[in-house]
């Protein structure tokens, strides 16, 4: 049985509906990212500050899902009739290029005794948010437009690739056996998605009229889909992350060509309204703000780890999108790729069970991916929107197979 403590749980809820409020009543210019109020809020109610609430069984259920439904977004924004050819391709170089910057620099902190593992310090430095990004895209109207779909395919291999470095290389377990599980789980979801397509087409009219019901059928469809696969993942040893962005790319490939806008409101409202806040606050409860401040060096890790994330994720994004990308684009590109949190997040966490990671260390690389989400989408949109006061071509591009 798992421990119910209503004053956590009511704490954390409160925290989720103030942040959201603040951001609102804040002009859209200078509001940050809601999910860093969330954070910071989370970490104020925590054991280390106020100790209002703390981080039980109860909640980290609810944190899990969010965490899923969060991937879900992130794997549902990832269109790949738009991103394919030149974007992806890009996309994926880029990352490499970033990893092995990241090893690089990993290397030389572990020989200087700053960090421990080079291996789980290089794999958090090589991530981007794009989950947490897509919000802020969206209202600022990026999505559609040519700098969208080449930071969207950024994004994607950003998030994706190093899900896929979790799931085969740190979790801990033998890699051969782990890619046979992988393997055994693609084929799985890729059942899943021949089913629910084929599904879908015939009985779409009947699942649309539902919309407007309290039955709510497609709502709840889905919602199984996102936990379904979350669910099988944890059950075959992986991570629930890869579950959720699973669920989000076959949720994508189901409704293609349908009229949507009122589902994806209603799931929105699912994810971001109630259980993505869930994992956002109680990532902030969780954090160790002890194990930062309990030395200078702790804290002077913040600001090296939130320059690297730039070097490590900003470089590909200004020397290999040069034939594709203005400067100031290319620019805007680094800053929004630098952005991480889940993800660093969850590498973290990993390492430090395993012994790979001093809790100081890593809790300095979530402390400097929830200022790399502050403030560079920020530093991102200011170059965008200068960009923009000129017309720009967007919607799908024409993207050869080969550059």
């Amino acid at each position: 049985m798992i421990d119910v403590h209503e004053t956590d749980f009511l704490a954390i809820t409160v925290v989720a509906a103030v942040a959201a409020l603040t951001v609102a009543v804040l002009p859209r210019h200078v509001a940050p990212p809601v999910v860093v109020l969330e954070l910071l809020l989370g970490i104020l109610i925590g054991p280390d500050v106020l100790d209002l609430a703390q981080s039980d069984g109860f909640t980290t259920f609810f944190s899990n899902l969010g965490l899923g439904m969060l991937f879900f977004f992130a794997g549902y924004e990832i269109d790949f009739e738009r991103i394919r050819g030149r974007p992806l391709m890009l996309a994926g170089l880029g990352w490499l290029v970033s990893v092995a910057l990241a090893y690089g620099i990993g290397g030389v902190l572990a020989a200087a005794g700053i960090v421990l593992s080079l291996l789980y310090t290089g794999s958090a430095m090589a991530t981007t948010a794009i989950g947490t990004l897509i919000p802020v895209l969206r209202d600022a109207g990026e999505m559609p437009t040519k700098f969208g779909t080449y930071l969207l395919a950024a994004g994607a291999a950003g998030e994706f690739l190093p899900i896929l470095l979790v799931t085969l290389i740190l979790s801990g377990q033998n890699p051969a056996h782990e890619s046979l599980i992988l393997l055994a789980f693609i084929a799985l979801a890729v059942a899943v998605a021949v089913i629910s397509v084929r599904s879908l087409g015939r009985g779409w009219q009947l699942v649309e009229r539902t919309l407007e019901t309290s039955s709510q059928a497609a709502i709840r469809v889905f919602v199984v889909l996102v936990f379904g696969l979350a669910a099988l993942a944890s059950e075959l040893g992986l991570d629930i992350l890869l579950g959720g962005f699973a669920a989000g790319i076959i949720t994508r490939l189901a409704l293609r060509g349908r009229e949507v806008e009122v589902l994806e409101s209603k799931l929105t409202a699912v994810g971001f309204g109630f259980l993505i806040p869930f994992f956002f606050v109680t990532s902030g409860v969780d954090f160790d703000l002890d194990s930062l401040l309990s030395s200078a060096g702790a804290l002077l890790k913040v600001p090296l780890f939130l320059a690297l994330f730039l070097i490590v994720r900003g470089a590909p994004a200004l020397l290999l999108y040069r034939g594709v990308l203005a400067a100031r684009e290319r620019v805007a590109l680094a800053f929004f790729l630098a952005t991480e949190l889940p993800l660093v997040v969850a590498i973290t966490t990993i390492a430090v069970e395993q012994g790979h990671m001093r809790s100081s260390t890593a809790a300095a690389l979530v402390g400097a991916a929830i200022l790399s989400t502050l403030i560079y989408p920020f530093v991102g949109l200011a170059l965008r929107r200068r960009d923009r006061k000129e017309p720009e071509v967007d919607g799908a591009l024409p993207t050869p197979a080969t550059p």
